[in-house]
């Protein structure tokens, strides 16, 4: 393995040194650990490489973690991408994070669960909130390969992860007992740590639970395993249960202050919400790959016309979620107290377009797509089955609206067409931010930059509106994002305050609407913060693709597409493809 190691590490001085030679420094060793994650996992498609989608397939279909990459992974040191730099990692931002992520998701999303991102997840609210015992000891947990597994509270609209929690009774004399059984918890039983979201309150309060840091280690009485659980989605040992009976823990396993819990789950999961996001992106760009390998082997003629739309489109829509994912994901480090609204949105709009990307990708890979198993043309299979587990299916749709549409009329009377444009830094890859502080995120309130973003790009393009060509075409979307922008603060004057409006589901389209009204506020964003060294995403034709297919989802009036456009993002999709190169923003060199 050290040869690998030493191997990759060469590899990637070599690689992007020219894209990566203007970027901010952070982001420029971010891209080069990305590189050398991708060079050690090796070509996809090569059936000898035990890292490759054969072999992550196949471990799928005997429902086992494919344990030979989990161990290069340990190896490589994943955990420290999940530890922030003052305790000896390498998180300092949650968009260098997803890009470093990527190339494991490139290849299995259920890789990247089991592997890493869930201890993510668990010890957000410890970098949040906890003592500086706990900081520490989670921190040498991770940098020495060890997991932790995040334990959720039960919500309302519930699915199996979701289901069941925790109770914690106050012990005489301190600490706490806990009780209860939860059947569903990813890497519970090869996990060094467990954030438990547990119940102290029975009241239905925001005060009601509280986050308990937990050692297996030290649970010597009254903790039990439950039986491995199988699943149709992320088929690996990833989900097991545990059963307390009368626990005792002790009261330094408290994390921050008792009731804190809800408030800590509000402000930790909009990182979580965004780098789902932005990984997922990654896999979606493996099927992307099939089915460009679908329409273009064995032929010697340009791709069949009836392909152009699918192939194109959802090549676009990948670039509409990567840059909505990105802009959630760097303003948690620029504008860390106004991201909350913005990245539930995100976990409400992106996997709702890729899920309908590989609705059209199907169409495009035919019988292709039944070959289950075959590292050319089983990642639609295997990422159809793991896209609404990772997702968290209706119960995550349902959390984001609980967000979302309780600020929407607050965001009418004050926000929208008042709030000042973000700094334009939000928007430029490479542009030095500020390391991400989980203690710093905020919850609700703060405004509405993006819409704001909206307004500023669509006063920028009127100059060009009726002059003709894509750059016209550009500018007449931005005003019909704008005039829906308006429209809905009109309606939304109307909801009634509080969370009695979820109750209805006429405001819960509403927050449909908001959400890509802000995903094509971030894409014209994206365009219009790029710095040139890129000639496809400087040119207006992918932003004005992927804002006609947003359109087309509102509904809302549109011009007529260029004849030009659609050619144009599918020659670049094409020679993407041909060089090896990913399908999101920053076109990374591929292993291969």
């Amino acid at each position: 393995m050290t040869k690998e190691l030493i191997h990759a590490t060469m590899a990637t001085t070599q690689i992007h040194s020219e894209r990566i030679a203007g970027r901010a420094a952070e982001e420029t060793d971010a891209l080069r650990r990305a590189a050398r994650l991708e060079a050690l996992l090796g070509d996809p498609y090569d059936p000898a490489n035990p890292h490759g989608l054969g072999a992550l397939f196949a471990a799928d279909e005997r429902h086992e973690p494919p344990a030979a990459t989990e161990r290069l992974l340990v190896e490589a040191g994943l955990g420290a991408e999940f530890v922030p730099a003052e305790f000896g990692g390498r998180l300092t931002r949650a968009d260098l994070l997803a890009k470093v992520l990527r190339p494991v998701f490139r290849r299995d999303l259920a890789l990247g669960f089991g592997a890493g991102i869930t201890s993510l997840f668990a010890t957000s609210a410890v970098w949040a909130a906890g003592s500086p015992a706990q900081r520490r000891t989670t921190a040498d947990l991770l940098l020495a390969g060890g997991r932790a597994s995040i334990v959720h509270h039960e919500l309302a609209h519930s699915n199996a992860i979701l289901r069941d929690e925790f109770t914690a009774r106050p012990r005489p004399g301190g600490g706490f007992s806990l009780a209860g059984r939860k059947d569903v918890i990813i890497n519970a039983a090869v996990s060094g740590a467990y954030v438990v979201y547990a119940r102290t309150d029975p009241a239905r309060t925001p005060l009601s639970h509280s986050v308990l840091l937990l050692d297996p280690g030290e649970l010597t009485a009254g903790i039990g395993a439950l039986p491995r659980v199988l699943t149709a989605g992320m088929r690996g040992n990833l989900f097991s249960g545990l059963r307390f009976t009368d626990c005792d823990i002790p009261a330094d396993a408290l994390v921050g202050r008792t009731g804190e819990g809800v408030a800590l789950a509000l402000r930790t999961y909009q990182v979580n919400r965004c780098v789902i996001a932005a990984t997922a992106v990654a896999a979606a760009g493996t099927v992307l790959h099939s089915a460009v390998r679908a329409a273009t082997t064995g032929r010697s003629l340009p791709i069949a016309r009836r392909r152009h739309k699918p192939l194109a489109g959802v090549f676009a829509d990948l670039l509409a979620c990567d840059s909505m994912a990105t802009v959630a994901l760097r303003a948690l480090s620029l504008l860390p107290d106004r991201t909350h609204i913005l990245a539930a949105a995100v976990k409400y709009v992106v996997p709702d377009l890729l899920r309908e990307s590989l609705e059209e990708l199907a169409s495009v890979l035919g019988s292709h797509g039944y070959e289950h198993g075959t590292p050319e043309y089983g990642a639609l299979d295997k990422l159809s089955r793991d896209l609404p587990v990772a997702g968290l299916g209706h119960a995550g749709t349902a959390a984001c609206q609980a967000v979302i549409v309780p600020q929407l009329r607050t965001l009418a009377e004050s926000a929208w067409f008042r709030d000042a444009e973000p700094p334009p830094e939000l928007f430029r890859s490479g542009a030095a931010l500020p390391r991400l502080d989980y203690r710093l995120l905020g919850i609700a309130g703060g405004g509405d930059f993006l819409a704001a973003s909206l307004n500023g790009a669509a006063s920028r393009l009127a100059d060009v509106r009726g002059v003709g060509g894509q750059l016209a075409v550009l500018a007449d979307l931005a005003e019909a994002f704008v005039d829906e922008l308006r429209a809905l603060r009109e309606q939304c004057r109307a909801i009634p305050p509080g969370a009695a409006a979820l109750a209805d589901p006429a405001w819960c389209v509403l927050s449909d609407r908001y959400s890509l009204v802000l995903a094509a506020a971030a894409i014209l964003a994206t365009w219009e913060g790029q710095d040139g060294s890129d000639p496809f995403l400087a040119a207006p034709a992918w932003a004005v693709l992927a804002l006609t297919r947003i359109g087309g989802r509102l509904g809302i009036p549109l011009p007529e597409l260029p004849e030009d456009c659609r050619a144009q993002v599918l020659d670049e999709l094409v020679r993407r493809y041909r060089t090896g190169l990913s399908y999101d923003l920053d076109a990374t060199e591929l292993a291969r």
